[in-house]
C-alpha cells in the first residue's frame, strides 16, 4: 500500500491537475492511435462490468447481447449481486468469471474495456486504473466525487490515450440535441433564463446506528478511499431515491444525480464544454427560493427540486424570441416549428449520437472521441461539485473556470478533494 501524500505533494499534484485540465479547455484532445486491428483477436471487444447494481442492468443486457462484444467478467463487492450477474452471464458464456476485487480485472490483459457502475466515490480510481493498464472506459455519471478527481481523469485520458465515455446519456437523446441546436443557433434569441428540475430532494443526511457487517458484503472494499464509518444497510443501499447518494462521502446528492444530466445539457447548449460558471449560490441564501449558478455574462441557471420555474420539464431555456422545454419524453418549443427545424450547413450542428453506449463502442473501434469524453464530463462535474460545496457551506462560492480554482475562499477550496484512507490513494 502507498503511504499518504504529504501536504506539499498534494498541492503540487493539484497544481498539475489544474494545469492539465486548463490546457484541455475548449478542446477534445485524443491522439489518433493507428491500429491494424482495433478489436480483439476474434474481431470483438472483450469487456467486463464493475459494479452490479441496478444501473448496471441495462449495460449488462446491452453488452451481453451485442454481436461485437464478448462479456467475460463481472465484479462486485456484494456476493449476491455478483453471483446474480455472473449467473446471467454464464447463460451465454460459461467461462465467465466473477471477482470481488476490481484489480483482478485490471490484471487481465485480454480485457479491452470496462463499464463502471459503482458508487461515485470509486469512479475516478477505477477509471484511472483501467486507462493506466490500457483499457477503455464507460463510467456512469457523475464521473467523479471531487473536483481534483475529475481533473485527474482528464489527465489520465490524455496521458494514456484511452477512450472514456461519461454516462451522460442525454447527449445521445434527439430531443436534447435539438434543444442544444435551437439555443446554439439563436433561434429563440438571446437566452435570458435557464431552469432545471431535480424532481424532488433526497432525505437529509443523518447519523446511522452501527449494524453487524453481513457476510454478503466486503464492506472494507465498499468503503475504499472514503472515511471509515460503521456499517449500516442504509449506508450501502443503492436507490434512485437516495441510498448511498444521500451521503457526501459517496455521492453529491441531487447535484451529482440529476444535475449531472441537466447541467451537462446546459453546458453544451451554452458552448461551455471548455468553460463554466463563475458563481454558485445555495437555496435560501439571502432569501433565494432556488439554488443557482451564474456565468460571467450574468446568465443564471436555477435548479428546483420539484416544480419551480422549470414548469415540470427537465430543462427550460427562455430566450427573447421564444422558449424551449425539453425532457426525456420530448421537446416543446415556442414558436412550435422549432422542434423540427433542421440546421443548415452554415449553422451549428451538434455531434450526432443516437445511442450512448454504441457511440462509445464506435469510438473504441475508430479511436475517435466519443460524445462525452473526460474533458467534457469534467466541466459538467465542476458545476455539480461546486453547487454541492455551496450547499454544504450554505453560502456562495466563486470560481475561476479558466484556472479551475475556487477564488478567495480557503475553506471552500479544501472541498476540492479529501484525505483518502491509507492504501486507497488516487492512482496516476
Amino acid at each position: 500500500m502507498k503511504t499518504a501524500p504529504t501536504a506539499q505533494s498534494t498541492l503540487s499534484r493539484r497544481s498539475f491537475l489544474k494545469a492539465s485540465l486548463a490546457t484541455a479547455a475548449g478542446t477534445i484532445f485524443f491522439p489518433y492511435i493507428a491500429r491494424s486491428n482495433p478489436l480483439g483477436a476474434n474481431n470483438r471487444v472483450r469487456m467486463a462490468l464493475i459494479g452490479c447494481g441496478s444501473i448496471m442492468g441495462g449495460h449488462h443486457g446491452w453488452a451481453q447481447s451485442h454481436p461485437m462484444i464478448d462479456l467475460v467478467a463481472v465484479c462486485d463487492v456484494k456476493t449476491s449481486k455478483r453471483n446474480t450477474a455472473l449467473a446471467k452471464l454464464k447463460q451465454k458464456n460459461p467461462e465467465a468469471v466473477g471477482y470481488v476485487d476490481y484489480g483482478d480485472i485490471m490484471a487481465r490483459s485480454d480485457i479491452d474495456a470496462v463499464i463502471i457502475g459503482t458508487p461515485d466515490h470509486w469512479h475516478a480510481a477505477i477509471s484511472i486504473d483501467a486507462m493506466r493498464v490500457g483499457k477503455d472506459v464507460y463510467v456512469e455519471k457523475p464521473m467523479a466525487l471531487t473536483l481534483d478527481e475529475a481533473a485527474a481523469m482528464v489527465a489520465a485520458e490524455k496521458r494514456y490515450a484511452r477512450i472514456l465515455q461519461v454516462g451522460s446519456m442525454q447527449r445521445s437523446d434527439p430531443g436534447f440535441r435539438q434543444a442544444v441546436e435551437i439555443v446554439r443557433n439563436g433561434w429563440i434569441g438571446e437566452i435570458t433564463e435557464i431552469h432545471v428540475d431535480f424532481k424532488s430532494d433526497f432525505p437529509p443526511v443523518r447519523l446511522l446506528p452501527e449494524e453487524p457487517v453481513p457476510a454478503d458484503i466486503d464492506y472494507e472494499r465498499w468503503l475504499g478511499p472514503a472515511p471509515w464509518m460503521p456499517y449500516n444497510e442504509l449506508r450501502v443501499f443503492g436507490s434512485a431515491g437516495g441510498g448511498w447518494r444521500i451521503f457526501w462521502d459517496y455521492g453529491s446528492r441531487k447535484n451529482g444525480d440529476w444535475g449531472a444530466h441537466h447541467f451537462d445539457i446546459v453546458q453544451w447548449a451554452l458552448n461551455m464544454d471548455g468553460n463554466g460558471p463563475v458563481l454558485f449560490v445555495p437555496k435560501g441564501f439571502e432569501g433565494s427560493p432556488y439554488q443557482y449558478h451564474q456565468y460571467a455574462n450574468g446568465l443564471k441557471v436555477t435548479a428546483s427540486k420539484g416544480g419551480g420555474p422549470a414548469n415540470g420539464t427537465m430543462i427550460r431555456f427562455v430566450g427573447k424570441d421564444g422558449e424551449v422545454k425539453v425532457s426525456r419524453s420530448g421537446i416543446e418549443t415556442t414558436p412550435a416549428g422549432l422542434s423540427s427545424r433542421v440546421a443548415s450547413s452554415s449553422e451549428f450542428i451538434a455531434y450526432r449520437s443516437s445511442d450512448h453506449r454504441q457511440n462509445w463502442l464506435d469510438s473504441i473501434i475508430s479511436r475517435r472521441p466519443p460524445i462525452c469524453p473526460a474533458t467534457v464530463g469534467a466541466r459538467t462535474f465542476d458545476v455539480c461539485g461546486l453547487a454541492g460545496i455551496a450547499e454544504r457551506l450554505n453560502r456562495p462560492i466563486r470560481w475561476n473556470p479558466e484556472k479551475r480554482e475556487i477564488t478567495g475562499d480557503p475553506e471552500a477550496s479544501r472541498f476540492a478533494d479529501y484525505t483518502r484512507r491509507a492504501g486507497y490513494q488516487l492512482p496516476v
